[in-house]
């Protein structure tokens, strides 16, 4: 019994710690982790919170049919979440999106009827084709009938995004090296008039602070600024189908602890079979 659960807890180890270092190569031979590209823009990337300011309305965008729309038109009633990615993304925006359903779920509001969710690509090379292929996978993964009418995808001219994103304090930046976009991730949530109420960072959010936000931006309630943990869009590379070092150091560290939770079951499994044949040999 000691002998195997040291042995699975050697296996686990070795492949959990290898597990980060193989990803996106079938072979699991993975060529040498590339270096972070000199000059990276990281430092340019992130949001500076601009609470009670004001987007601007009359910004011109396409809708996921390719409908010429302005923002105003999801404004005026409801208080509106914004995400702000590109469907282009190989990691983080794909990741973000999906956090932002499952934090949605639990939600008692529905989009469409108590608030609106704008997601908003960044890219102006993106287009309504691929908006409408985006918008289509997340309304199954909410699948919440009705949600359809609250959940839209935009892509629009560089003048209006960057219009868009200066409004809300959203700094991003294109690393040619990479040839992706460096960016941070979260959601605004907005009032009614359009005014920001309230930053959420990182890929997924706490139900309760998501509708207790909505709550706020409805009544123009404009909260407090909060300590950004920033998840920066920048630390994947496509080329390499692997992470660059700074993410590989957060997924050792979740390793090691996986190791260490295991290691302590182990443990206290070796020391219960102890104390089982001392009594057995006392007996």
């Amino acid at each position: 019994m000691r002998r195997a659960a040291l042995a699975a807890l050697l296996a686990l180890s070795a492949a959990v710690s290898a597990q980060p270092e193989k990803l996106g190569h079938p072979s699991g031979v993975p060529p040498a982790p590339p270096a972070v590209p000199p000059g990276a823009p990281t430092k340019d990337v992130g949001f500076d919170q601009r609470l009670g300011e004001t987007v601007p309305l009359e910004l011109a965008f396409k809708d996921e049919t390719g409908r010429d729309v302005k923002l105003g038109d999801y404004f005026g009633k409801k208080p509106v979440l914004l995400s702000l990615v590109y469907f282009g993304c190989p990691m983080l925006c794909g990741m973000a999106t999906e956090g932002l359903v499952r934090s949605l779920k639990p939600v008692k509001f529905l989009p469409g009827d108590e608030f609106t969710v704008l997601t908003v690509s960044f890219d102006p090379g993106e287009g309504p084709a691929m908006a409408a292929e985006k918008r289509s996978g997340v309304l199954r993964a909410l699948n919440r009938p009705g949600a359809e009418k609250g959940w839209h995808f935009l892509t629009g001219s560089e003048a209006s995004v960057k219009a868009l994103t200066r409004a809300v304090g959203f700094r991003y930046v294109w690393d040619a090296e990479s040839k992706q976009w460096a960016h941070a991730t979260g959601v605004v949530a907005l009032t009614p008039h359009g005014r920001i109420a309230r930053y959420f960072f990182g890929i997924e959010y706490a139900a309760k602070h998501l509708q207790f936000g909505l709550m706020e931006a409805a009544t123009e309630r404009i909260g407090s600024v909060v300590d950004q943990l920033l998840l920066l869009c920048y630390h994947y590379d496509p080329k390499m189908g692997r992470y660059t070092p700074a993410i590989l150091g957060i997924l050792k560290v979740a390793a090691a602890a996986t190791i260490l939770i295991v290691g302590a079951a182990v443990l206290l499994m070796l020391r219960l079979d102890k104390r089982k044949e001392q009594v057995a040999h006392v007996a």
